[in-house]
């Protein structure tokens, strides 16, 4: 007898699979259908999924990657070096990995790479620079059946080798999966998943409470305290970063002090309190807690409107500030009501904001990637891996799309070191060491993260969500 699993998300939507996206419910459909040859274990590290084990050349630009034996796709075909070779090689292309107008992520680390399978069970990259923390890149290298992953009609009935293949679709607000006897991670008993895309958090709460589903994820602390009765919950952060931009290319925030200044007086625990209801956690760094090398929240989390009051003065805005601020309508939804309250701590230091509201989200990222924002903008930061937020955001070498302007030659020479470190526990030191440096000299003004509760029926103690806020639907079975 099929056992039906009912998950609740607050959004459903298939995307080819080798996009660039952050977003942890189209990650949760991806990963049921799909593998590529790592994945992220609970904690967030990399454990063997399609290849059973792999090796780095010591100049960090050779990979060798064992693949299980017996591997194949869900209608059957192999899944071998070649079709992995394919895949790979799929991510090269200038039209994948395109993300909110910024062009053909996986290329920048992939462009010009060498892809070879040499046998059966055996793929190697070759890539152009060193690249130590290539796996970051190659967590989202799915594996695709090459004589089906282009062809236009692919996400109607999506084809992959992950526990769960594909069923059904019905509309845009529900999905069917069955479990997949042959994966490589094990057979189980058969489970249907029927995922539905349920938008508001309440209605994702009531539904659960009634036992209509047995998962739901993203639920506001709020409404996961309505459930009574018996459901495991867990309380997790979202580890996508809401923050400001900062112009570091022209106006005030060319000055260090300003852009510390702005970070000194910026409470962010009110701002959760107000803007969030209180479901937030504070940011104190440019990545998450759950990034390699963040360091624990640092002690100035605190506003301290007197140091930021003297930093002002001594850049020369003791007489006052006006900042001119970029903000969208969503992504984050808040921006707005985060704007207001934001203008209204800055007031206490002397700061006033001018606010450039922008309706068009599209229009709106590509203003930034165009480098074309006024003094600051609200933004996110998503990526869950710190060498990538640090080359694609941060690096003034690279320029990339949602680079602004900054430089710090500290953290360019470090990230120039850590792309050429093998040994993974010496390279999170490294990216500590950027961390600390760059809460020195703060590129952005940094606030909070999401929180949210993941429900689910029964009692189930050890059941949680990944670090990087996506559901493994394997620990459902």
């Amino acid at each position: 007898m099929t056992e039906e699993i009912v998950i609740l998300q607050s959004r459903l939507q298939l995307v080819d699979p080798q996009d660039c996206t952050d977003n942890s419910d189209t990650l949760a459909l991806l990963e049921a259908l799909f593998d590529a040859l790592v994945r992220r274990g609970p904690d967030g590290r990399y454990v063997p999924a399609l290849a059973e084990s792999w090796e780095m050349s010591d100049d960090a630009r050779h990979w060798r990657f064992r693949l299980r034996p017996g591997l194949r796709f869900h209608d059957g075909t192999p899944l071998d070096a070649a079709a992995m070779r394919f895949s790979i090689a799929r991510m090269q292309r200038p039209e994948i990995g395109a993300t909110l107008g910024a062009p053909a992520v996986w290329g920048q680390y992939l462009g010009g790479a060498t892809i070879a399978a040499p046998d059966p069970l055996t793929l190697t990259i070759e890539t152009v620079e060193p690249c130590a923390d290539l796996l970051d890149v190659l967590v989202s290298g799915y594996a695709l059946p090459p004589h089906l992953a282009d062809k236009a009609d692919f996400l109607d009935h999506p084809v992959g080798s992950g526990s769960f293949h594909f069923e059904s679709k019905t509309g845009t607000n529900e999905i069917r999966m069955l479990s997949n006897p042959d994966w490589w991670g094990g057979s189980s008993a058969e489970h249907r998943l029927i995922w539905r895309e349920v938008p508001r958090s309440a209605d994702r709460a009531r539904a659960l409470a009634l036992g209509e589903a047995q998962v739901a994820t993203r639920l506001s602390p709020a409404d996961a305290a309505t459930l009574k009765g018996t459901f495991s919950r867990h309380d997790y952060i979202d580890p996508t970063s809401i923050i400001f931009l900062l112009n570091a290319a022209s106006g005030p925030f060319t000055d260090p002090r300003v852009r510390r200044a702005v970070n000194l007086a910026t409470d962010r625990m009110a701002l959760i309190e107000e803007v969030l209801g209180g479901a937030g956690s504070p940011l104190g760094g440019f990545v998450s807690r759950f990034h390699s090398g963040a360091a624990p929240e640092p002690a100035d989390i605190e506003p301290d409107l007197e140091g930021a009051a003297k930093l002002l003065v001594e850049a020369g805005y003791g007489k006052g500030l006006t900042i001119e601020i970029d903000c969208p309508t969503r992504l984050p939804d808040e921006a707005e009501t985060l704007t207001a309250a934001l203008a209204r701590q800055l007031s206490e230091v002397g700061i006033s904001l001018k606010v450039h509201r922008v309706e068009d989200r599209v229009a709106y990222a590509e203003q930034v990637r165009d480098k074309k924002i006024h003094d600051m903008c609200v933004f996110d930061s998503s990526p869950m891996s710190t060498f990538r937020v640090l080359y694609e955001k941060i690096d003034s070498r690279v320029r990339g799309s949602w680079w602004e302007g900054y430089r710090n030659e500290e953290v360019e020479k470090l990230l120039d070191c850590s792309r050429t470190t093998v040994e993974p526990a010496a390279r999170e030191a490294l990216h500590r060491q950027s961390y600390e440096a760059l809460r020195r000299d703060p590129p952005w003004l940094t606030l909070y993260h999401h929180s949210f509760v993941a429900a689910r029926a029964g009692t189930h103690p050890d059941w949680r969500m990944r670090a990087d806020g996506v559901l493994d639907v394997t620990t459902l079975l």
